[in-house]
């Protein structure tokens, strides 16, 4: 048996091993707003219900291993005592992971992972639309557990208003576990979907990804892209030019003929073949083809 003591190792092996020990982990899709009205928008998987009366929810912005710096969530919580927990489900783990990059603090990430901002009844912070459920809370405590990289803070959050969609509900009118498709977090990419089992999300860290807010309309509103195709395609770093769009085609005479027949939800169901094979530079150039 590995027998470790955490002094004796560095914080990002200690890292892995907890994450990869302690899961699956529910997702706190956060919302949060600085003190100028900028929202914010990141998942936690250090998170859980504490408790129903009163209503305790406790989430961690952990601070960054690697540099010691803190999140925009964590600082908004110190200003604006509020916030939205959005619950994570299978149709939105893609623009989840998405919104999940560093970008700017000036960067909407409502809007770089393609959702919806929902204004909240008795908060700041928007509400994600997309999300099954949706609790508006208030910030009771901010417990930090240490000033070094990879240190907790434990945000304790007030439950004041619960929004549920009405679809995932069973007929005696409470959630039903298997139409609310949850998505929890495990170690390195791995993901479970808790009715399906084990599947694997690319961490969107290496680059900045260019977001579903700057993708062309046609293919933001498509009919046959869903939001996890979009936060895929989001991903990517830039768009093919055309000398790469151009090879593609003479590679693939089926493709190109494709491209030929301008049948937009063919070409676009052929995006999501190359999305499931994990080629989202593939799915690129065949909806960018002229």
């Amino acid at each position: 048996m590995l027998t470790i003591e955490p002094k004796d190792v560095s914080v990002g092996k200690l890292h892995q091993y907890l994450l990869g020990a302690i899961g699956p982990r529910p997702i706190a899709f956060a919302s949060t707003i600085d003190e100028n009205g900028n929202p914010n928008l990141s998942p936690f998987s250090f998170f859980n219900v504490f408790g129903a009366n009163p209503p305790i929810l406790i989430f961690s912005p952990a601070r960054r291993g690697r540099d010691n710096t803190t999140k925009h969530t964590f600082e908004n919580a110190k200003k604006v005592d509020e916030v939205v927990i959005n619950i994570v489900n299978y149709d939105i783990v893609q623009q989840m992971s998405l919104s999940s990059t560093e970008y700017a603090e000036s960067v909407n990430e409502f809007e770089k992972a393609g959702l919806t901002m929902q204004k909240s009844d008795l908060v700041k912070p928007f509400r994600v639309a997309e999300s099954p459920v949706q609790l508006e809370c208030k910030i009771k405590e901010i417990v930090e557990t240490g000033t070094e990289g990879g240190a907790g803070n434990l945000v304790i959050c007030h439950v004041v208003k619960m929004h549920i969609k009405e679809e995932i509900l069973d007929a005696d009118g409470f959630i039903d576990q298997h139409k609310i498709d949850q998505v929890a977090r495990m170690g390195g990419n791995w993901y479970t979907r808790a009715k399906m089992g084990m599947f694997e999300v690319p961490k969107p860290l290496s680059t900045l990804g260019i977001g579903v807010d700057a993708m062309p309309e046609e293919v933001r509103t498509s009919e046959i892209l869903t939001g996890n195709d979009l936060g895929k395609l989001g991903n990517v770093e830039a768009l093919p030019d055309n000398g790469e769009i151009e090879e593609f085609l003479k590679a693939n005479s089926e493709e190109a003929e494709l491209v030929k027949s301008g049948d937009k939800k063919k070409i676009h169901k052929q995006a999501q073949v190359y999305l499931e094979k994990g080629q989202p530079e593939e799915a690129w150039k065949i909806l960018l083809a002229k």
